[in-house]
């Protein structure tokens, strides 16, 4: 590499400089807070450990997310940890043992192999809950619940989420006759809303009630209305699709309930996390971006890995990119600019305002003074009645 190159980071790897690094880890602070106010324990999993507890669990996807690398001392293949999840369902599983509900979150840096989706960073920041130990409806409406609040703890408003229940598309595929090959091929046609659909199913599904079913699914979204309509079209279903439909019509009711001015999206053909996730899922959105804010979901069979089965439900946000779109509504307070010429009593009033809150940042004699490159917009003064901090003289 040559010298001039050497500053240069990998596609997709970043760095967080200062500005944006304080707003970053002030929200941080902000909504671990939050959710220890709602029960949840903080918790600071490994930045890289064995693979075979990063991948319990959670199919090919993450494996394929995964950097790995050797360990050193055991020999043993390692990964620098893509998702946050599987760990917290290993420390609930085995590290804590606790025998009712356990509450779990955590903020924490995360390296994918490659980037989700076009211009996203690799190293993010994830902060989410866990909720292990409970499986009614009201461990799913407490996550969603606990995102929303998030986000308006953030400074978001006019939110809407889509739901789905990836048990729909569960239930008719276990009634399916087909080889593994086929079975993605059907995967990757209902994920993409795709209209070789029909000609697919004609073709490769013999049994015309199954057929009929599958080819519903991509039309099943929009609003709460949805539900009804699918309890029409979906009516010879298997009874673990009515009871998923249930589930869905429960959730819908209790959010309008608690958050009346929350839209929702329902998707019955949604199949994120179809590998891992076992019931609701659910994603966060705003007017501001097209992108999911948050997203999570049931996922009640990771804990079998680790020896302990224990239903699991939660969600996971990228910090530095919810951080991003409040940044306007919450903008880094500039600071006081105290000269090195100052006397000796200077000390007594820098640290009694540093004690107020304010940021205080000293000169050094001889030092050219840029303070915008300071961040201060103001400055310390000393006159006969004491110091004063005054407005920043008009840059040159």
């Amino acid at each position: 590499m040559d010298c001039d190159d050497r500053w240069l980071l990998p596609d997709g790897i970043e760095e967080i400089l200062p500005d944006r690094a304080l707003r970053v880890e002030r929200l941080r602070r902000r909504l671990l807070d939050l959710y220890h106010t709602w029960g949840y324990d903080l918790v600071i999993p490994p930045l890289a450990e064995f693979t075979t507890a990063l991948f319990s669990g959670v199919g090919s996807d993450l494996d394929l997310m995964t950097f790995k690398i050797t360990d050193q001392i055991s020999g043993r293949m390692m990964g620098v940890r893509a998702d946050i999840t599987p760990q917290a369902a290993r420390m609930d599983a085995h590290s804590l043992r606790r025998e009712g509900p356990t509450r779990l979150c955590y903020a924490g840096q995360v390296l994918y192999t490659r980037p989700r989706n076009p211009l996203e960073s690799r190293s993010p920041i994830q902060l989410g809950v866990e909720l292990f130990g409970e499986s009614a409806l009201e461990a799913d409406l407490e996550v969603m619940a606990l995102l929303v609040a998030t986000l308006h703890h953030a400074g978001l408003e006019q939110l809407h989420l889509d739901l789905g229940h990836v048990g729909i598309y569960r239930s008719l595929e276990s009634e399916l006759d087909l080889d593994a090959k086929r079975k993605r091929e059907l995967f990757d046609l209902l994920q993409r809303k795709d209209a070789g659909l029909a000609s697919w199913l004609a073709r490769e599904i013999p049994d015309r009630r199954l057929a009929r079913l599958l080819a519903a699914l991509p039309a099943l979204c929009g609003g709460v209305e949805v539900l009804d309509r699918a309890t029409a079209e979906l009516q010879d279903a298997p009874a673990a699709v009515h009871e998923a439909l249930r589930a869905l019509g429960a959730v819908v009711e209790a959010l309008g309930r608690r958050h009346p001015r929350l839209g929702l999206f329902l998707d019955l053909g949604e199949l994120r996390g179809y590998h891992y996730h076992t019931g609701i899922v659910f994603a966060a959105y705003c007017p501001a971006t097209t992108a999911a804010l948050g997203h999570g979901g049931r996922y009640d069979r990771v804990g079998a890995e680790f020896g302990r089965a224990r239903p699991a439900t939660g969600f996971g946000i990228d910090l530095g990119f919810l951080c991003d779109l409040v940044a306007a509504a919450n903008p880094v307070a500039p600071g006081i600019f105290a000269p090195a010429e100052l006397g000796p009593g200077a000390q007594t009033e820098i640290t009694r305002l540093r004690a107020a809150g304010e940021r205080v940042v000293c000169g050094f004699a001889g030092q050219q003074v840029n303070l915008a490159e300071l961040g201060c917009d103001r400055v310390l003064a000393e006159g006969p009645a004491g110091y004063r901090v005054d407005p920043a003289p008009p840059a040159p």
